[in-house]
Parts: C-alpha cells; sequence; structure tokens
C-alpha cells in the first residue's frame, strides 16, 4: 500500500505554497504546547526544495518552536493544577508525565535539551519544566540550544543532499515511513 509517497507529494506541495513559512511557525509552535506532529515533516521538504533558503527556514522553526516553549512552560507553571492536571488524566499521559518529573530530579537542565533535541515529546518536557517551577533562563538556553542544534541539522542536510536526497527519499519514502511506523509502534509497546 503506498501511502507515504503522496502525503511526501503533498508536504513538498505545502513547502512551496506562498504561506509556508507562516504554516512552518505555526505548527513549530503548537508542537512545543500540545500538538502531536514536529515541525521536521514541513523543515524537510522546505529546506529540501529551497535549499538556498533552508537557515531561514530552520532559525524559522527554531524561533517558533521555543516561543511554543514558552508558552507551555507558562500553562505548566500557572494552569497546572487548574486546567492541565485533569486533562493529562482524562488523555492517560499521567505515566508521562511521572517519567518527565524523574527525569527532570535525575537530570536537571539536561533533560530539556535532550527532549528538545530528539524526537522525545518536546512538549511534555515544556509543561513540566513550567509545573516543576524550573528556572526558567537555563530553561530557555537549553530550549533554544537544543531545537536549534535538532533543526538547523536537519536543514544542513536537505541544504546538503539537494536533488540527490530528494530522490532518494522519493525512491525509499514508502520503506522508510512504514519503518517508522513500525519502531513507534514498538516502542509504544515497550514502554507501555
Amino acid at each position: 500500500m503506498k501511502l507515504f509517497g503522496p502525503c511526501y507529494d503533498m508536504a513538498l506541495r505545502w513547502a512551496r505554497h506562498p504561506q509556508a513559512e507562516k504554516y512552518l511557525a505555526s505548527l513549530s509552535f503548537a508542537e512545543s504546547v500540545f500538538f502531536p506532529i514536529p515541525p521536521d515533516v514541513m523543515l524537510a521538504p522546505m529546506s529540501l526544495s529551497q535549499p538556498q533558503r533552508a537557515w531561514r527556514f530552520a532559525f524559522i522553526t527554531t524561533l517558533a518552536s521555543v516561543v511554543g516553549g514558552i508558552a507551555g512552560y507558562s500553562l505548566g507553571f500557572f494552569a497546572f493544577d487548574a486546567w492541565l492536571a485533569p486533562l493529562i488524566e482524562q488523555w492517560g499521559y499521567t505515566h508521562k508525565l511521572d517519567v518527565a518529573i524523574e527525569w527532570f530530579s535525575e537530570y536537571g537542565v539536561w533533560v530539556v535539551f535532550l527532549a528538545g533535541f530528539s524526537p522525545i515529546p518536546y512538549k511534555v518536557f515544556t509543561v513540566s519544566a513550567g509545573f516543576l517551577s524550573m528556572a526558567f533562563f537555563p530553561f530557555l538556553i537549553a530550549s533554544t540550544i537544543g531545537r536549534g542544534a535538532r533543526f538547523f541539522i536537519v536543514a544542513a542536510l536537505m541544504r546538503w543532499g539537494g536533488v540527490v536526497m530528494e530522490a532518494k527519499l522519493r525512491q525509499y519514502i514508502e520503506v522508510l515511513g512504514w519503518a517508522v511506523v513500525l519502531i513507534a509502534v514498538a516502542a509504544y509497546l515497550v514502554l507501555r
């Protein structure tokens, strides 16, 4: 079943849209607070289709993501008990929050950097940092470095790979897409 090829083509079309930068910024902001889809899915095709603007796209993604992280921190700091705690319990994320709290107590600010750089859900750690009253400036610095490193690496790979990488990606998009789905399902089953 070909599922990822059409999605990839759609992402490339969106990447060329006149409002693509605004969509990228909105997605980056939302992902740092609540949205489950990472901005890499838009950043990569945008950088691939317009390599001369890759650094600009990475900067927009980083800035919007860090601003979203500040919003998530604020939600955790000001609205956790009244508004977020019941939602987290209702959505079944209590275990993820407990893991985040454990990681914060063990690793401190480094967990924010790690969540910002890796595919770990950054939003869980932005809200947790606010809820746990983590010092704001270390949070901001770790978020900026972690998110910036991740997004500039994605943009660099796409810029460097260019047309050759696009052809290879198109050739293996179905295999890569299904591999990611299988890894996600396996990770869910193991961590559950």
